[in-house]
């Protein structure tokens, strides 16, 4: 459920990675429950080499955010640089304000807008960090 949950905000946000792994996660899991009900040595073996990845996927994810050595959260690595979406957090996290800024500038595209966001309780890359911990909490 927690993977579920985590793979909304990841599509609410179009980040491609995480959607990715998010949904190999879901299939895993069912494949490793249905290994350990039906005793399938295979699909155990599946299942832990899966939790080992997926737990250094949430501590990339973890470094990521948090900026660890070169990394940088203003990249588009979650996007694959595909596109500039950032985190859903970002703009709707608890107690945010988000306002939207039309440029005043002629020759602008009217749907071009900038938004500022303030008053968050907490930052949008501690609400990440938090997803990926529960997430290695539960596969441990």
């Amino acid at each position: 459920l927690a993977a579920l949950e985590r793979q909304i905000f990841d599509f609410l946000g179009f980040q491609w990675a995480p959607i990715l792994g998010n949904f190999l996660q879901i299939i895993v899991v069912i494949l490793g429950l249905f290994g350990t009900i039906q005793f399938r040595p295979r699909y155990i073996v599946v299942y832990t080499v899966w939790t080992a990845l997926w737990v250094t996927w949430n501590v990339f994810i973890i470094c990521f955010y948090l900026e660890v050595g070169g990394l940088s959260k203003e990249t588009d690595l979650m996007t694959f640089n595909i596109s500039m979406h950032r985190s859903w957090w970002r703009e709707h996290g608890p107690g945010c304000i988000r306002r939207v800024v039309r440029p005043s500038a002629p020759g602008i595209l009217d749907d071009y807008s900038y938004v500022s966001v303030t008053g968050c309780i907490i930052d949008f890359q501690y609400l990440e960090v938090i997803h990926s911990a529960i997430q290695i909490l539960l596969s441990v």
